[in-house]
């Protein structure tokens, strides 16, 4: 049997500084940006539009990064692996992520690219425009997991934004094996449609022998499975997967584990910003599910997070969650 574990949940994605500003339509448009859209862009970009955005916040982010904090936010314990450089945005994300109790034991890289940073400009409709550059957190590989913290895990949750390069895809096997080899849960996020499409095939591997919680959208699950409907991609699902989440915006979500289905509403809310809500979602989720609470409840809660970080910029709660947690 396995021994009860440090943190409830190890997460390991892009570590990414996140700089989100209001901005009006104009400014898309003076930038030559599609608005929702979400570029990746060189160094030299990235500092031309940091100089131009208007005053910012600036914290910890990246989808596992902000699944990490929001979690520690709801009282889990948590770790998070992924890379930055020695630099000042380095030392901002560090800084930012220990702050909200996230134990963060990766060392900065030296000498290599500059952290990776996510320009996020919100219009007044809500919409969110990303420019992002990459860095030092696509140098991420296998050597960057460590087993033993991997073995002290609950749930390992892995973000498929970092799954691009090869290295990272050795990483996320590497500790699917040590969590499966010391009894312990892999959790995947799919984190956006044109990853899967991009992947298909090494993802549907992934899922179907080394995950065990799947988080996914409408969008993300159907382009997995190249189904026509949420209902086929379901099917497939519950035969890969012991348990998934699906998110359906405003209809709230769907969470199956073998023959049982939950459906969880939507919480009311009014939407600012939506950045992060998949993030938050899933950090609820996790939150409660590593208490061993019911798919429902554990649902509910990602709901709760979810609404809570878009009814504001930023994808961190401004209000104390953990009275949620305690009333579930």
């Amino acid at each position: 049997m396995a021994l009860s574990p440090k943190f409830d949940i190890l997460a390991i994605g892009n570590a990414i500084v996140d700089v989100t500003a209001p901005v009006a339509e104009a400014f898309l448009s003076r930038h030559d940006m599609r608005k929702g859209a979400m570029a990746l862009v060189d160094a030299a970009t990235a500092e031309t539009l940091y100089a131009a955005m208007p005053p910012a916040g600036e914290s910890s982010g990246g989808s596992a990064a902000n699944t990490a904090a929001v979690a520690a936010l709801l009282g889990s314990r948590v770790a998070y692996l992924g890379r930055v450089a020695d630099d000042q945005l380095g030392r901002v994300f560090r800084h930012d992520i220990a702050a909200v109790g996230v134990h963060f034991p990766t060392p900065p890289l030296a000498g290599g690219a500059p952290t990776a940073r996510c320009l996020i400009l919100v219009t007044p409709d809500a919409q969110r425009t990303m420019n992002t550059f990459l860095g030092a957190c696509v140098s991420f590989g296998p050597d960057d997991v460590d087993p033993a913290l991997v073995a002290d895990s609950a749930v390992t949750y892995l973000e498929g934004y970092l799954f691009d390069p090869p290295a990272a895809q050795e990483a996320f096997r590497k500790a699917a094996a040590a969590a499966h080899a010391a009894g312990r849960q892999v959790a995947l996020t799919l984190s956006d449609a044109f990853c899967v499409h991009r992947h298909r095939a090494a993802f549907r591997d992934l899922v179907a022998n080394h995950i065990d919680i799947l988080f996914a959208n409408e969008a993300e699950v159907t382009a997995l499975y190249e189904t026509n409907t949420l209902a086929e991609a379901v099917t497939h699902a519950r035969r890969d997967v012991a348990l998934a989440a699906i998110t359906m915006s405003e209809n709230g979500s769907m969470v199956i584990q073998g023959g049982e289905t939950a459906l969880i509403r939507a919480e009311p809310t009014s939407v600012v910003d939506t950045t992060g809500a998949g993030d938050a979602y899933a950090a609820g989720f996790l939150a409660a599910h590593t208490r061993g609470l019911s798919l429902q409840q554990a649902g509910r809660l990602g709901s709760i997070a979810a609404a809570e970080v878009i009814s504001h910029y930023g994808a961190r709660p401004m209000r104390d969650l953990s009275k949620e947690m305690a009333s579930l």
